[in-house]
């Protein structure tokens, strides 16, 4: 099967990636996770070290090591890659594992092929205080995310703390205020806890869709904000998020940051900063056009004004 947004790879010596791209046709787009370090503080199954690198330390590692795999995200090429873990294949084998991500996949009973867990846990190199990030293919996210909101306030899962959103909103560090930033998480249903632990639903798109996910970027324009009118927002959950909207100019609004996936909803006012961009005969504004998004964001104004 094609490789896909949210696999992790492996390439020849080991090192471990996160897919984070669908256009994984010959060089596949990724980001650093883990790499073998006899100091590191994960341990595989085989014993075997390996040392996390998070997201400003893995493009500089890449840069010094492997400057051929250097972009916006790293490129990989097809022939140096050894193995593809798929979160959908390895599912079972985690939840044999972990007994919350075997709570999680009862709560939410979907069918075998839609629903998987990434991260450090499909890696076998998870820790005591690692979160579960499982993974839900096309429209079956739509019912884990109805799942979660349910699940919440049965009691079933918790929903999180002042502490643990004031925990996500200093690592996302958007360019939105901390109370807009709940505002407009609280809404989306995707991430709770279940027995004390953090866990979030990520959307992926399923294999037949996989050939209409937007690819590449385009001519450059400028800086932009605009106030827009969202048509459609069923892609709010991928990554890049896509919003179709109502605009004088601009036809579609993405987000490559996952703070604003999600932010707003079909019918509803937003409001965007970003970049915008030539596509075919269309303009895109672009959010997250680098990997802080500085000066970039995405708010509902319908949200906040009725609030």
């Amino acid at each position: 099967m094609p490789v896909r947004l949210r696999d992790f790879i492996e390439d020849s010596d080991g090192w471990l990636y996160a897919v984070s791209t669908y256009d994984n046709d010959e060089k596949v787009g990724c980001v650093l996770r883990y790499v073998p370090d006899e100091t590191g503080e994960r341990r595989n199954p085989s014993g075997i070290r390996y040392k996390k690198y998070d997201f400003e330390d893995a493009y500089a590692f890449i840069e010094h090591h492997k400057p051929q795999y250097s972009n916006l995200v790293q490129r990989v090429p097809i022939q140096d890659i050894k193995r593809v873990l798929k979160p959908d294949i390895e599912i079972s084998r985690i939840a044999r594992k972990h007994i919350r991500v075997q709570k999680l996949l009862d709560l939410f009973r979907l069918p075998a092929g839609s629903i998987g867990c990434t991260g450090s846990l499909l890696c076998d190199l998870e820790n005591e205080t690692s979160d579960i990030d499982m993974v839900v293919y096309g429209k079956h996210w739509f019912v884990a995310q109805r799942l979660v909101r349910q699940g919440i306030l049965d009691g079933q899962m918790e929903g999180l703390s002042p502490e643990m959103w004031r925990k996500v909103y200093e690592k996302r560090k958007p360019e939105i205020s901390y109370d807009q930033f709940v505002l407009h998480e609280l809404r989306k249903w995707n991430r709770g806890q279940i027995d004390g632990t953090y866990f979030d639903i990520l959307y992926t798109r399923s294999y037949e869709d996989l050939k209409s996910a937007p690819m590449g970027r385009g001519p450059v324009l400028g800086k932009m904000e605009i106030e827009a009118k969202v048509t459609d927002a069923s892609l709010a959950f991928d990554s890049p998020a896509v919003y179709d909207v109502e605009h004088d100019s601009v036809s579609r609004v993405l987000s490559f940051t996952h703070t604003y996936s999600g932010q707003a909803l079909e019918g509803e006012t937003m409001e965007a900063c970003g970049v915008c961009e030539h596509h075919g005969d269309e303009l895109w504004l672009i959010v997250g056009t680098t990997r802080e998004a500085r000066g970039e964001y995405i708010l509902s104004k319908t949200l906040l004004e009725n609030f």
